[in-house]
């Protein structure tokens, strides 16, 4: 979900998890709630459609989801999601990013940078082989016990690793663990896109709200081989406009939710992370925008990671918040409450475990989230660094992000070719570097480290200006040559990485056995027992992995007035005004005529998202695609801590303003006959 409005209510309804209320609910396809389902709606999918779905369903490693639409590979997600491809292959002389994209050909679409798509084959239970292989271990030997056995697991599920991926997932904190084994798609390109105004369409007001004119969807398409890879599991294109009330799916990859943390770690988020995140993104904005308006081609190159940087900014505000509601924080309260009366002693006492590792948490959080600059080309000299050091070792030995399993992803982002700006680089440094140093102190070891005697500004210029690893020939050669040429490397940037190399490491093994290890047990016994008392009612937290959601096309009621289930094509001329970012696309104002009015164009469900779930196609009862999610709305933005049935709204664009758009807007007529294929 694109989280670009983080507006808050004055008063939060979200509901704690103790039981999954109606609607409620991120479920794993291995533990669907079909008697839940059946029960409210009188019907529930068969174990062949849930198959159906999983298999046609698509993790986009950028960090959204998406569906297959065609036997040739074709995908559909949000324009959103796109975006970064788009700005990759734009130029000062052809921005496709804000004129929009066709493929004429297949031969014509575009490679889209570090994008990998994955599909689900299979889901195993290893809760038993991993607590075995922990055992009794405590600390930093259990943090290492388990990495090990994970490694051990990822490596034996996939043995062909150019077309399949291995992940175990820690579910409920560290109460389950489960193998998710992948068919990836390396080779990812760019279809269709239409002009960054059409999904745009409203802006900052309209984010996080509905009615809603915005044509967030986009087109990709799936390789293999240098062939468009066929895929017969996929989705059937059913381009009609939803019905009020009926029964919807939401099939994607929510990326994180903490609705299962104690009132310590809330705390924690409350007090110490989110002010410093609010605080630090904001005066980066200024810094970027400042940057952006001093050239036309700043502003260009800078357009995505100030539209990301706000996005994320208002997130923070809208979290902050509604973690400042004292009556949300109550319900958290009586939750905890009721589970310690029905679990009594037989868990021993593991909110007085987390307080405690949340005390260290609190004490390591500003040294572990400065203690690594920001920047592409900082995170290239790290990668390199560290990945090299790694692949050295055996695998059980590995920090976790250069396992066996996860090296190929490491690879293919650090090798894939893509623009590269100096001057957002070294933006980046400055303003990172100088926030290491206000919230550290300038007397820290930790900022002495990072700055030496150089300032923040001087320190980034000279780093920025002297590194050849823009260059994805030279990270090939570093890469290929291992830790020897690395280690031999004269880059600044590189020696920069290695210098900060072994304090990060350092920091990840305090936390690991002050934080990490008496986490993840304590969140165990939490899981026990909450199962203990209220059964297989729970859905795990959310985890960038798949998921589907039930729910229905419905409305709600706004400061007393009923909010409609959708808007029309029609009312984007109505509320456009001329000036941004209420003013028309192009395209629409040149294709007027032809466009049909009528057709819905957003729409709201109850299905329960959050971000990472953009993309998510909603799947109607036989299984046709009538959508594809891309927002919240206002209400949901407490989604991250709980569920509201009452509230929270699932907003997506519908498949039929998407064929109209290919139709009439930015015709795609061989898109348009590949949806229609059977």
């Amino acid at each position: 979900m694109r989280i670009r409005r983080a507006m808050a209510v004055a008063a939060l309804t979200v509901v704690p998890i103790s039981t999954a209320h109606a609607d409620e609910g991120m479920w794993t396809f291995d533990a669907f709630p079909t008697a839940k389902v059946r029960a409210a709606y009188g019907w529930a999918p068969e174990q062949s459609w849930l198959d159906k779905v999983r298999a046609a369903s698509v993790r986009l490693t950028g960090g959204c989801s998406a569906s297959f639409v065609s036997g040739g590979g074709l995908i559909l997600t949000n324009h959103h999601c796109i975006a970064g491809c788009a700005e990759q292959n734009s130029t000062a002389k052809n921005n496709i990013l804000k004129t929009g994209f066709v493929a004429a050909t297949r031969e014509r679409e575009l490679k889209c940078a570090g994008q990998q798509a994955e599909v689900v084959t299979s889901i195993r239970d290893v809760t038993a082989e991993i607590k075995g292989a922990v055992g009794r271990a405590v600390g930093e030997p259990a943090v290492k016990a388990r990495n090990a056995a994970i490694a051990k697991i990822e490596s034996a599920g996939c043995t062909d690793k150019s077309t399949t991926r291995c992940q175990v997932v820690t579910l409920y904190g560290g109460g389950q663990y489960k193998l998710y084994t992948y068919h990836k798609y390396s080779d990812v390109r760019l279809v269709w896109a239409p002009e960054a105004q059409a999904p745009q369409f409203g802006g900052d007001p309209d984010n996080f709200n509905f009615p809603r004119y915005a044509l967030d969807a986009s087109f990709l398409r799936a390789y293999e081989g240098g062939r468009a890879a066929a895929t017969p599991a996929h989705l059937t294109w059913s381009p009609r406009p939803p019905v009020d009330g009926e029964i919807t799916f939401v099939v994607g990859n929510p990326g994180s939710t903490q609705r299962l943390f104690t009132s310590e770690q809330l705390a924690m988020q409350r007090e110490l992370v989110l002010p410093m995140r609010v605080a630090t993104y904001s005066e980066m904005r200024g810094r970027l925008i400042n940057a952006m308006e001093s050239s036309p081609a700043k502003n260009r190159e800078g357009h995505q990671a100030l539209e990301g940087l706000e996005n994320s900014l208002k997130v923070y505000i809208g979290l902050k918040k509604a973690l400042d509601d004292p009556s949300f924080m109550g319900r958290i309260a009586a939750a905890e409450a009721d589970l310690k009366a029905k679990s009594g002693h037989r868990f021993g006492n593991p909110w007085a475990d987390i307080a405690s590792a949340t005390q260290a948490n609190r004490n390591l959080y500003f040294a572990r989230y400065f203690a690594l600059p920001r920047g592409d080309l900082f995170n290239y000299a790290i990668t390199l660094v560290q990945a090299t050091s790694e692949r050295a070792k055996p695998n059980a030995e590995r920090l976790p992000e250069y396992s066996e399993s996860a090296l190929p992803l490491v690879e293919k982002r650090l090798l894939d070719a893509r623009p590269i700006y100096p001057w957002l680089d070294q933006l980046n440094l400055e303003w990172s570097l100088s926030k290491a140093r206000e919230y550290l102190g300038a007397d820290d070891p930790e900022t002495r480290l990072l700055l030496g005697k150089d300032s923040p500004e001087a320190l980034s210029a000279r780093l920025v200006a002297g590194t050849k690893l823009a260059d994805p020939a030279y990270r090939k050669r570093l890469w290929q040559g291992g830790k020897a040429a690395v280690d031999a490397s004269t880059d600044p940037m590189i020696v920069y990485a290695r210098k900060l190399d072994p304090n990060d490491r350092a920091l990840e093994k305090k936390f690991d056995a002050l934080v990490d290890a008496p986490v993840t047990a304590a969140q165990a016994k939490l899981a026990d027992a909450r199962f203990a008392a209220y059964g297989n009612t729970l859905y795990p937290d959310a985890t960038f992995t798949l998921r589907i959601s039930y729910g229905r096309v419905l409305g709600w009621n706004e400061r007393g007035k009923p909010v409609p289930t959708r808007t029309l094509i029609g009312g984007t001329y109505e509320r456009a005004t001329g000036a941004e970012p209420f003013d028309l696309p192009p395209a629409f104002v040149r294709n007027r005529a032809r466009i049909d009015m009528n057709a819905t164009y957003d729409f709201v469900t109850t299905n329960d998202i959050i971000g990472g779930n953009s993309g998510s196609p909603v799947i109607d009862r036989e299984g046709k695609v009538i959508g594809a999610a891309f927002d919240g709305n206002i209400h949901s933005i407490g989604g991250n801590y709980g569920y509201d049935p009452v509230l929270n709204r699932t907003v997506a664009v519908s498949t039929a303003a998407v064929e109209e758009a290919l139709k009439n807007i930015y015709p795609a007529p061989a898109l348009l006959a590949e949806l229609k294929r059977p």
